[in-house]
């Protein structure tokens, strides 16, 4: 079986500096927070090429603090791309504002064309997600968001180290979250989340934020929350973080592969924007008749998954905003027909050939 993912393979590649580096936390008891949190936190701002960065507990909490950071809260609006992960819409929710979703482009990321027209008096910022590790077109989205006077807020939760027109993804906008859930490029050993910026004042007020909105032990300045990274998480990050490149560059190879490989007339393959470099957290494809194509690869041993079958404007829990089926065309076609093909750095080439020879047996 060729597995979508198999974290286990890269695992066993940098154990012993994983291992030694927990072994220093537990000497330190430093699991809250603390220095190795820190370290993390330069090496991640260094690496971004922003100024300040700051490390929580989830990717969603990233988000949600973006959101308090530039002051969003209830009454307010942030349009966002309806093809994306949920956490991109609760993190507005949790402020008490709404969502406000438009459609995608061709490269399925937030389509600049759409967004004017929904901008209202409401709307404070506009989020660009780089989905599936594709940089969206940052130069568009942020001239409409300077000339309305909104904030740009990038949700680079699957582009560690994507470039767009040379400049790497957390440092395009006002403020920039990820996630450091397992199977991201730069993934934690369970939960984990960052946001970076060129503000530090953004960055220092998420820091308050974060621990209890305390500067000072008990001393409490604002309504605060309890997201604080874990110095064992920022380990494995600060030690994986040395190898992202490396991998991102894996990545590319199989991705090049795919796309002047697969050739089954059934199979829509994805496009990149010539601005962006992206880092392929997936590879994702288009096929008519999705099911076939899933129990075709199933019954040659390759596992694939679907990110994502449901549009957010169509999910129950956004019902109370009046969404219909074929309110975003393009996102509700990708929803429908998506599939996402293995991709991981540790993949061999004969596994990586045996799915494109596997995509293209598909009639």
């Amino acid at each position: 079986m060729i597995p979508f993912l198999d974290l286990h393979r890269q695992y066993t590649g940098i154990e012993k500096e994983v291992k030694a580096g927990w072994e220093d936390v537990l000497a330190q008891t430093a699991f809250a927070g603390g220095p190795f949190v820190t370290a993390f936190e330069n090496d991640f701002a260094r690496y971004c090429d922003t100024k300040a960065a700051s490390g929580v507990n989830t990717g969603t909490s990233a988000l949600h603090l973006a959101m308090l950071s530039l002051g969003i809260g209830p009454g307010d609006e942030v349009i966002l791309p309806a093809n994306t992960f949920i956490a991109t819409a609760w993190g507005i929710s949790y402020c008490g504002a709404t969502p406000v979703f438009a459609d995608c482009d061709d490269f399925y990321n937030l389509d600049p064309g759409a967004v004017e027209s929904l901008i209202t008096t409401r709307t404070k910022a506009i989020i660009g997600v780089h989905l599936y590790g594709q940089p969206c077109r940052v130069d568009e989205l942020r001239a409409i968001a300077r000339k309305h006077g909104l904030h740009f807020v990038e949700d680079a939760a699957q582009a560690h180290g994507a470039r767009y027109k040379g400049q790497r993804t957390g440092g395009l906008g006002d403020i920039a979250a990820f996630s450091f859930y397992p199977g991201k490029n730069l993934g934690a050993y369970g939960e984990g989340g960052g946001i970076t910026s060129q503000r530090e004042d953004l960055i220092q007020h998420i820091n308050r934020l974060r621990n209890h909105g305390s500067e000072q032990r008990y001393h409490h300045d604002e309504l605060g929350y309890n997201m604080r990274m874990d110095g064992l998480q920022a380990v494995v990050l600060r030690v994986k973080l040395k190898y992202l490149d490396a991998w991102n560059h894996r990545r590319k190879a199989i991705a090049a592969r795919y796309l002047t490989e697969i050739n089954a007339p059934g199979i829509k393959l994805p496009k990149v924007h010539p601005d962006a470099d992206p880092v392929w957290h997936l590879f994702v494809v288009t096929v008519d008749d999705r099911d076939a194509f899933i129990a075709h690869m199933k019954d040659q041993d390759i596992q694939t998954a679907l990110h994502y079958p449901v549009p957010c404007h169509l999910q129950k829990a956004y019902a109370s905003l009046g969404y219909a089926p074929g309110a975003f065309p393009k996102s509700e076609y990708l929803a429908a027909h998506c599939v996402s093909l293995p991709m991981f750095a540790e993949m061999t080439d004969d596994e990586v050939a045996a799915v494109i020879r596997a995509a293209n047996q598909f009639t």
